[in-house]
């Protein structure tokens, strides 16, 4: 049974679940689909009832995408339809810490880096470009350009210092070095918008597209003239790819209202599907403390908590 908080006129885009607090999940909202009007980041905990407001900000325009900070269980950044990067800190009532706007179109991802070492931020906007920040904000520390079309997703590799993954509506997957500000393979993924992309957590050569054209691929990046597996299926566009911190391989993906989850070691991978929501479902995350925990957020104005049946099912049956 799913734990829902709702959101009256806002809109979700983002979840990400706390690296350090077990029930803490930040969701960035927007208000009229994220078209216009402003934006709310929302701080909230489950609860043994429910799920609880811890803190909310409101933002002077829509807000896209959250990413806790790796080294600060307090601090969290969010990407915004102005241009801007907030720096945000659930100690902190009012304003945030810092903001940051030389993106000249909205900033749709952001992601903090998780390699050891390393304490970096990423941002990509639909001004084409992606951009590296030191975590105070201050000014970026390397532009990088390639895309011929709007950034949807920037994910730093789990495994690589220096390295993130971009998709963008120009159909191409790219790889970037920082270190050298260069790209270092450019994949033509998709032949449509490229919406979402994520990196396999275990392996450092593995990353998952979702499309516009309705199909979630994987990449090995060792050999990019196909994609190593396709999935079908759906009917609409993928707009959230996530890969689970596991063996075997899960995935899950989202289109309009509905959840695929798929088991790559399978010879038949779809899992299950599921359809709990009314609007398009934009934000999914996995929560690495509670295992088969999910947390997704949808344009319905709602955030829901739940363990679908199928992992925990799928867990089961793959233990010895």
């Amino acid at each position: 049974m799913a734990k829902v908080f709702r959101s009256p006129a806002r809109h979700g885009y983002a979840v990400e679940v706390s690296p350090f607090i077990p029930n803490r999940v930040a969701c960035a909202a927007s208000q009229y689909y994220g078209i216009a009007g402003c934006g709310t980041l929302l701080v909230l905990d489950e609860t043994e009832t429910g799920v609880a407001l811890v803190r909310s900000w409101e933002w002077s325009d829509g807000l896209f995408d959250v990413a806790w900070s790796e080294a600060n269980e307090h601090v969290l950044v969010a990407g915004g339809g102005d241009g801007s990067l907030q720096l945000w800190d659930t100690n902190n009532h009012s304003a945030p810490l810092r903001v940051a706007k030389e993106h000249t179109q909205e900033v749709y991802a952001v992601d903090w880096s998780q390699t050891r070492g390393e304490n970096l931020i990423v941002s990509g906007s639909w001004d084409q470009t992606a951009k590296v920040w030191d975590p105070a904000l201050s000014r970026s520390l390397t532009t990088l350009r390639g895309h011929e079309g709007v950034i949807y997703s920037t994910i730093w590799s789990p495994h690589i210092p220096g390295c993130f993954a971009s998709a963008s509506g120009d159909g191409t997957l790219r790889v970037w070095d920082v270190k050298s500000a260069v790209c270092r393979l450019a994949i033509p993924a998709h032949k449509a918008e490229i919406l979402s992309c994520d990196w396999c957590k275990y392996d450092q050569n593995i990353v998952v597209t979702g499309s516009v054209d309705c199909t979630v691929c994987v990449w090995d990046l060792r050999n990019i003239r196909q994609p190593v597996n396709q999935m079908l299926g759906h009917a609409y566009a993928i707009r959230r790819v996530k890969v689970r911190i596991s063996k075997p391989l899960f995935m899950s993906n989202i289109c309009v209202c509905v959840f695929r989850f798929w088991d790559l070691s399978r010879n038949q991978p779809l899992l299950d599907t599921v359809e709990h929501h009314s609007e398009f479902v934009c934000g999914l995350d996995f929560n690495l403390h509670i295992p088969n925990q999910v947390v997704d957020c949808s344009w319905d104005e709602t955030v829901k908590i739940y363990t679908p049946a199928c992992l925990s099912a799928a867990t089961h049956s793959t233990t010895p």
